[in-house]
């Protein structure tokens, strides 16, 4: 226990004469005078050499391991790999209050180094975390923290001026403000079954300026919440195994089970079969989830269209990511980004 504690301390930055110094001090405290030496030698190896790292996949269960690699044989080991890294902090700049440029530029400006995304039209990254205090316009609504791969499902929508819209699964609300803060005519409705994300949901919109419709529902239960009269445009953001997002949640490593994941695609045929015939003929439903399991993702989209004679994929281009032939898919840390899955169907007549 005492050399982890010391190796920990190397490894979080304390100066190494403290930590050596402190760590055999205890051996000495503890009356392990005789492992005092063996603690002290390993500690200064550890402090040469390094310490070794783990195989990043031998964090991961073993089913949910080999999943990946299945999936995604080429580019697993790259997948764990980013997945034991920080996630970066992206902003997402409100258009109806500072252009991302003129955003850009105060945060040159008092110091904080940033950069723009070529692809993501809203996204500043920011090269070192910071707490959102001390982001200018922050509480004003002005900047928002969200990944760069979450914002680009505004971009999968192709919404005309006072649209309505459906944020099925929409807590903690990002992708609604999103869409709101393009274009203040749209119509939203935002979901969500939880009564305390809601709330926050709702905090979040008021901090933001924005006139959105958040509601506790469950969006499975249409004739509990829907007023019968179709949407322009569905987003469900569906509950999934959170496998893209490993790197921000690495508990997810530790609670998910196997099992979960045909409860998960359950949930996620559900929310397809139940919303599609709210949609507007010639409308949008843009099916997205932070996985990177086939199943949850091309697998739950292929059989989706199979089943629904009016529903047709409509085309994405390559800021979204891997093309998998139903959606397309971003992989962890890729160009920075968080694992995430988007395709787009469209509403037409029966096939």
């Amino acid at each position: 226990a005492l050399l982890l504690v010391g190796f920990a301390q190397l490894e979080l930055g304390l100066p190494a004469h403290a930590a050596l110094a402190a760590t055999v001090d205890a051996a000495r405290t503890m009356k392990r005078t005789h492992q005092a030496g063996m603690v002290n030698a390993l500690l200064r190896r550890a402090q040469r050499e390094g310490l070794p790292q783990a195989d990043p996949c031998s964090t991961w269960p073993s089913w949910l391991a080999e999943r990946v690699a299945s999936d995604w044989p080429q580019q697993a080991e790259a997948i764990f790999s980013a997945s034991a890294q920080a996630a970066p902090m992206w902003l997402r700049v409100s258009r109806r209050q500072q252009s991302r440029d003129a955003y850009l530029e105060t945060l040159h400006g008092i110091g904080i180094d940033a950069d723009a995304d070529a692809q993501a039209t809203d996204a500043i990254r920011l090269r070192t975390p910071l707490p959102v205090q001390q982001l200018p316009g922050f509480e004003t609504g002005t900047v928002s923290v969200q990944d760069a791969a979450a914002q680009a499902v505004a971009d999968a929508f192709a919404l005309t001026p006072g649209a309505r819209i459906l944020d099925a699964c929409a807590a903690p609300g990002g992708k609604a403000a999103h869409l709101a803060e393009r274009d203040a005519s749209l119509r939203i409705t935002a979901l969500d079954v939880d009564a305390r994300r809601v709330r926050r949901m709702q905090d979040t919109f008021a901090r933001l300026q924005l006139d959105i419709d958040a509601r506790c529902a469950d969006a499975t239960q249409a004739s509990s919440w829907w007023d019968g009269l179709p949407f322009d445009g569905i987003l469900i953001d569906a509950p999934c195994s959170a496998s893209g997002i490993v790197r921000r949640q690495p508990d997810v490593l530790l609670h998910r089970r196997e099992s979960d994941i045909a409860a998960l695609c359950a949930i996620q045929s559900s929310l397809l079969d139940t919303l599609w015939p709210l949609l507007a003929p010639g409308g949008s439903l843009v099916y997205a989830t932070c996985s990177i399991l086939g199943a949850e993702n091309a697998a739950q989209v292929d059989a989706f269209l199979a089943r629904t004679p009016d529903a047709a994929l409509a085309p994405l281009d390559a800021r979204f990511g891997h093309d998998t032939g139903h959606g397309h898919q971003r992989l962890p840390g890729e160009d920075g980004r968080d694992g995430f899955f988007c395709a787009r169907l469209q509403k037409g007549r029966c096939r």
